[in-house]
């Protein structure tokens, strides 16, 4: 690249920030971009070899660089746009911007509105177990993107998944410890860990998948450096959490969840089991009961439930290239 002060700017320099340079460009972050890298926008153009690159081209890099610091929450160096009839000086920095950029590329200072709609049923109404013996539920729920790069688009540019599970039925002797286990799990939460490290959303650094205002129980998994990026397409599900009931002589019980992306790298399924092993104790029975449903879009009933959740990327810089997920849910 021959850019430097008092030189002829050329367009192999403008093209450089704007697309060509390998390690930081503005299109690949911007851009479609390829992997954990792409947001989805309309990419800046480029300029035939031995073209003229113009003071609105120029400008329009400027502004983009200064977008995309605001979208990542990135210092950048202070630069006014050029203007046209202007002598486009040199623009100092711009390799150092475009590197902390696409360093900082999942990072978001702000999100989106959670979704809190989906298809199918999150919750257990009828009552599970008997007298004796131990019992399952099973949580399924997937959440499906229209392709695989708006699915990229979406993690890129800052989106989660959030599970979150409760219980507050009552009628049965077992019922007062699920009530209180099931509280216990918090929120469950997956990034895309983009650049394979932590991302800062809304203020908060996430490393993968955590564990947000859970307190108690026993945790005997917790997949907190497992993202999106981490999990192998088509693959086996991957264990994300485990949590065993801390409250004799129930620590056999336990709340587990998984998570698979599929084969086309649109969608990840996440199961959650909950498990009993099936203390009941003399003249006790080991059933729960059922409950109220727990409708789309609305709070939680009394029935056991998990919820899934996904909450977009901000639109404050960026257009909705993600387009909308849908959720969909069963129980057995």
């Amino acid at each position: 690249m021959t850019y430097s002060s008092g030189g002829l700017i050329q367009a192999v320099d403008y093209n450089g920030f704007a697309s060509t340079t390998g390690s930081a460009n503005v299109n690949d972050v911007w851009g479609t971009g390829s992997g954990d890298k792409g947001w989805g926008q309309t990419a800046l153009g480029t300029v035939s070899t031995g073209g003229t690159v113009t003071a609105t081209q120029w400008a329009d890099l400027v502004n983009r660089i200064s977008t995309m610091g605001s979208q990542t929450g990135t210092s950048i160096t202070a630069r006014s746009a050029p203007t046209a009839g202007q002598t486009i000086s040199v623009l100092s920095a711009i390799n150092t911007d475009l590197t902390n950029i696409t360093t900082n590329r999942g990072f978001a200072p702000a999100t989106g509105t959670t979704s809190s709609t989906w298809s199918g049923s999150t919750a257990k109404t009828s009552a599970t177990g008997a007298a004796a013996g131990g019992w399952t539920i099973t949580f399924t729920q997937t959440v499906t993107f229209g392709s695989a790069d708006q699915a990229r688009y979406f993690w890129n540019a800052g989106g989660s998944i959030t599970l979150d599970m409760s219980k507050t039925s009552t009628g049965t002797d077992k019922d007062p410890d699920w009530n209180a286990f099931a509280g216990q799990v918090g929120a469950l939460m997956l990034v895309g860990r983009v650049n394979n490290s932590a991302q800062t959303l809304g203020g908060t650094s996430y490393s993968g998948f955590s564990r947000i205002g859970g307190t108690g129980g026993t945790q005997n998994a917790l997949a907190s450096n497992v993202g999106w990026y981490n999990l192998t397409a088509g693959a086996a599900a991957t264990q994300m959490f485990q949590l065993y009931d801390a409250t004799a002589p129930y620590t056999g019980d336990y709340i587990n969840v998984t998570a698979a992306k599929n084969a086309g790298s649109t969608a990840v399924t996440f199961v959650t089991t909950w498990y009993d092993a099936g203390y009941s104790g003399a003249g006790k029975s080991n059933n729960i009961s059922g409950g109220t449903d727990t409708a789309s879009g609305g709070g939680f009933g009394t029935a056991p439930a998990v919820r899934c959740r996904f909450t977009p990327p901000s639109t404050t810089y960026l257009s909705a290239s993600w387009g909308t997920p849908t959720v969909s849910a069963s129980v057995a």
